[in-house]
């Protein structure tokens, strides 16, 4: 029975990876910052998720939750982060911008580099680490959260580097517009939704059932010659060519 870690794993994207693994019979666990979110998607997810509450990108709190970790990991789904510009208010000049740009480094890259480094040695061989990235990465236009999304994908050509020789694969997903989810939620406009499903191929947006199906192949035996790359799931918004 596999092993399986989702970071931000209490709703959204995250909760629907952890749903997925979960169905096909593996043990999973779902971290986050906000317990009785945590708590409440355990409940409905059933007896093979659990949940251990903390801050991903705080390093105190990576090393305390070690404990309560998987002494193997099979999969480990780098999902937490999200766009810390969104409804926050930036203190005036430089020292504002650098604490804007530190809070997307922190979410979205350090929290992914601190949990695999504290995680490294309970990898199993044949594993792999899937990091979430975004089509911001690749678009412009979103500032310190595209930036910090770049540099996830810079870092896991570095990390399926370091973890081959292992067995281990590392791979990126850079979703696009992605519904149900708290990242878009309630409060996109309808001309913006329009205009995300326009610029697909197929004319639909994306759900986490969508990036949940991806991250079970990554994760299957079909996948392990697949390593360093970056998947666009975007209904074909960004080609990856």
């Amino acid at each position: 029975m596999r092993q399986i870690i989702v970071t931000g794993g209490g709703t959204g994207i995250g909760r629907a990876v952890a749903a997925a693994f979960a169905a096909q019979g593996d043990q999973v666990v779902i971290t986050g910052r906000r317990a009785a979110v945590l708590a409440a998607t355990t409940a409905e997810l059933g007896p093979s998720v659990r949940a251990v509450a903390f801050d991903a990108a705080d390093p105190a709190q990576v090393e305390a939750a070690l404990a309560d970790l998987p002494d193997q990991v099979d999969v480990l789904v780098n999902n937490a982060g999200g766009n810390t510009d969104i409804g926050a208010e930036r203190a005036p000049g430089l020292a504002g911008l650098a604490a804007a740009w530190q809070a997307n480094l922190h979410a979205n890259l350090l929290s992914a580099v601190l949990v695999t480094a504290a995680l490294r040695d309970r990898l199993r061989t044949g594993g792999t680490v899937i990091n979430i990235s975004s089509i911001a990465a690749h678009r412009g236009g979103s500032g310190s959260y595209g930036a910090a999304k770049a540099a996830v994908e810079a870092w896991t050509l570095t990390l399926a580097q370091e973890l081959a020789p292992a067995g281990i694969t590392a791979n990126t997903i850079a979703p696009g517009y992605i519904e149900d989810t708290e990242f878009f939620g309630p409060g996109i406009s309808p001309e913006r939704r329009a205009w995300n499903i326009t610029n697909t191929l197929n004319k639909r947006p994306g759900t986490p059932a969508d990036l949940a199906g991806t991250a079970l192949y990554l994760a299957s035996p079909a996948a392990t010659h697949l390593t360093a790359q970056t998947l666009h799931l975007n209904g074909g918004t960004f080609s990856g060519r």
